[in-house]
């Protein structure tokens, strides 16, 4: 049997190998598109992600007969930092060849590392947070693809289950399959009379997004998921980091804030599926793949989108006036996703025992598609 060898990863090359990884080992899979490999820089540079000053992070290559053959990151939260019920002591960005061996070499070495910290339980994947991209792919292997939503080939959990992980929670993801016809039907929340005047229903200002929006977000988005379980703070630094990708990738229109009585309470931010104009650049900008993608941002008519972000004041949740909003949300994301000509739209990831969110969006034509695994090992 080959050797099996997995060093951190370590220099540019080193850099550029990890973030590339995944477009080499699942070329061809149906079901995987690849990302662009500028963006998976900014997501897991140390020097571009503001999420690595909450964190001690190290990230792992493996290679068997000099072909890579596998990735894997671990990473330490630092105490004030302490995820809601998951551990501190974190892997993610599991990526590998369908070899069993592989993964017990990757997973091993994170233990390892992990150990050396004093850690006696590890969660995962977060890759990097839970208020990222998060969770193993365990179902709907070949869906469409949407951008930011994680994909794994199926035998990559089996693996990890083999070796001892074990479940610590499921997280859900939506597909709202969207008609022309519901253009016609008029909106079943808003216009009630007990809402028409308290509800009001507002653009993000993205000419004031690091001047009050971003901190808006971040106040929302923190107060509503402070009890969940994984939460971990999504601090201002991080919404400033994204503001001017958002501001660029997202129209104004796939962004909503909800005012109750004059005062914002919730929020929500969608994504248009770049997947439908990056797909066949096999995540190269250069030398060619910029001049091809810059016109296809102004002129694509997208036929799906993900829901992204979404924060709602915590005193509102598991209330009457909170399903008001959360089903406003809902309404108002799918009538102005028909009128750009969306196909479907994705919402996830939902806790699976966060009914509190599954049922209004199951209320308003929702069907559970995708399900993302978190595991727990006991070290």
């Amino acid at each position: 049997m080959a050797q099996i060898d997995v060093a951190p990863a370590k220099g540019l090359f080193g850099f550029l190998t990890y973030k590339k990884l995944p477009r080499l080992l699942y070329a061809g899979m149906t079901g995987f598109a690849p990302p662009l490999d500028v963006e998976r820089w900014t997501l897991h540079g140390h020097m571009l992600n503001p999420h690595f000053k909450l964190v001690e992070a190290q990230e792992f290559l493996a290679r068997r007969d000099g072909e890579w053959v596998g990735r894997i990151m671990a990473q330490v939260y630092k105490p004030e930092f302490t995820p809601v019920g998951a551990s501190r002591f974190q892997f993610g960005s599991l990526d590998a060849v369908d070899d069993i061996e592989v993964v017990r070499a990757l997973t091993g070495a994170a233990e390892d590392w992990l150990k050396a910290r004093g850690a006696d339980r590890i969660s995962g994947p977060f890759s990097p947070t839970i208020n990222g991209e998060c969770g193993m792919l365990v179902q709907a292997f070949e869906s469409t693809p949407v951008f930011l939503t994680p994909w794994h080939p199926p035998y990559l959990s089996r693996h990890v289950e083999a070796l001892g992980y074990v479940k610590a929670r499921d997280l859900v993801s939506y597909r709202f399959d969207l008609s022309p016809d519901d253009l016609n039907q008029p909106a079943r929340v808003s216009n009630r009379r007990e809402w028409k005047d308290r509800l009001k229903i507002r653009q993000i200002d993205y000419s004031r997004m690091k001047q009050g929006e971003t901190q808006l977000m971040s106040d929302l988005f923190n107060d509503g998921w402070r009890d969940n379980w994984g939460f971990v703070p999504f601090t201002l630094d991080e919404f400033n980091s994204i503001a001017d990708a958002l501001s660029f990738a997202t129209p104004p229109e796939y962004t909503i804030v909800v005012e109750l009585d004059g005062k914002p309470v919730s929020f929500a931010v969608a994504l248009p599926n770049l997947f439908e104009i990056i797909d066949d650049l096999d995540g190269r900008l250069l030398p060619f793949g910029l001049a091809r993608l810059i016109p296809r941002f102004r002129k694509h008519k997208y036929k799906s989108g993900k829901l992204l972000l979404l924060g709602t004041r915590k005193e509102l949740q598991n209330s009457a006036t909170g399903g008001a909003i959360l089903m406003a949300i809902i309404e108002e994301l799918r009538r102005r996703g028909l009128e750009t000509n969306l196909e479907h739209l994705e919402a996830g990831w939902v806790l699976e025992d966060n009914m509190a969110m599954r049922r209004p969006i199951e209320m308003f034509g929702g069907k559970l598609e995708k399900i993302h695994r978190i595991y727990d090992k006991r070290l």
